[in-house]
């Protein structure tokens, strides 16, 4: 097994923030190998500082009776579905969506063995050697395809999180096979397939959830791209000093995610973080930055993040939604139907790759995104 050595360089006495990234970067390796080299302490560049990170549970009254929403979609896309269900369907959704921005989906289409798939295909990619990785590695986020670990600005305020990812983007739905590794190609291209289905189902119960046609989201092409993203967190040595993701809302329209039963996913809900409990068969769904503002924060975008922990590794596969390749320079706004002299515009019309150049160079902080946007 090769060794993966990462120090702590100083000048003058002085922690070397930048030359210990560097190191790590070197490597092509990623998180799991600082883990495959037996580190038993996290380099100083994924500690967090202490107040971002997980408290000690205590007793809140009420709280652990919250429940993140489960919505079921038998039948939703048969002949026979029942307006009665439907409208019932459509009304859970709107609820979660307003009161949550977050709800977890069964019974929608996805065979049980696509997403097993999925996730083993994750785990095939990141347990490979790291020869067979280390071509991808790269902190260019224009790559259509490509293995990272440390994402975004390197500010000392921005700390490292526990985990590795394998970014691939289907602009309009397609991506060449030939750019997707081949240890996962088979399930990337079978799950894409079943979100592209289920992405035009939600479209449609969204809509009406908003009181729109069914195919308004559909028709302004909002959710026209996908940008699936593997994640492997491996077991932490300091889980309690770090994070296998930080808090953060997405700055796209809808995400979908495949997890594992490992379990560390969470969402802030009342200002309490509540874990996302694994269900067997079971897709998450969470509402992005620009679904907020295009519905003039009727539905809520919702912040997240993941734990580290010292089991592992999690497998998750996130499914990100943004607009099609001639809606990416279109200006998004609130949705002219929604706004009446009771409900005016909050926000000013913003081009998505707009609004991810601010997401992305914005510090780390409690502030939201879309507060930059707002009238």
């Amino acid at each position: 097994m090769e060794v993966v050595s990462v120090t702590t360089q100083s000048i003058d006495g002085q922690y070397d923030r930048a030359k210990e990234v560097r190191e790590f970067e070197e490597t092509k390796a990623g998180v799991k190998g600082l883990v495959d080299s037996g580190v038993v302490k996290i380099p100083r560049f994924f500690i967090h500082p202490p107040e971002t990170l997980p408290k000690p549970p205590c007793s809140n009254g009420g709280i652990d009776k919250l429940q993140i929403p489960t919505i079921n979609l038998q039948g939703i896309g048969s002949d026979g579905c029942s307006s009665e269900r439907r409208k019932q369907i459509v009304d859970d959704i709107r609820e979660a969506c307003e009161r949550w921005g977050f709800f977890q989906l069964v019974n929608h289409g996805v065979p049980v063995g696509v997403m097993e798939g999925m996730l083993e295909g994750t785990r095939r990619f990141h347990e490979q050697p790291r020869e067979a990785k280390a071509e991808l590695y790269s902190n260019d986020g224009r790559r259509e395809v490509r293995f990272y670990s440390t994402n975004g600005p390197r500010r000392e305020s921005n700390p490292a999180t526990w985990r590795d990812a394998l970014a691939c983007t289907f602009q309009d739905d397609a991506l060449n096979p030939q750019a997707i590794p081949l240890v996962c190609r088979k399930q990337m291209e079978e799950y894409i397939k079943f979100m592209i289905k289920l992405r035009e189902m939600i479209s449609e119960l969204l809509s009406e959830a908003l009181g729109l046609s069914s195919d308004y989201l559909s028709c302004i092409e909002c959710m026209k791209s996908e940008f699936l993203t593997c994640l492997y967190y491996p077991a932490c040595p300091e889980p309690d000093l770090t994070l296998g993701t930080f808090k953060h809302s997405d700055p796209t329209f809808l995400t979908i995610l495949v997890q594992d039963n490992i379990g560390g996913l969470q969402v802030l809900h009342q200002n309490h973080w509540l874990d996302v409990p694994p269900i067997p068969g079971a897709l998450a769904v969470n509402i992005g930055d620009l679904m907020q503002l295009i519905t003039n924060d009727k539905f809520k975008s919702a912040e997240h993040r993941v734990l580290a922990r010292s089991i592992g590794p999690r497998l998750s596969a996130a499914c990100f939604f943004y607009p099609s390749t001639k809606h990416s320079i279109k200006p998004y706004g609130p949705i002219k139907e929604l706004l009446s002299e009771n409900n005016p515009a909050i926000y000013r019309e913003v081009m998505h790759l707009e609004y991810i150049g601010h997401y992305q160079s914005k510090p780390r902080d409690d502030t939201s995104a879309l507060t930059h946007f707002k009238l």
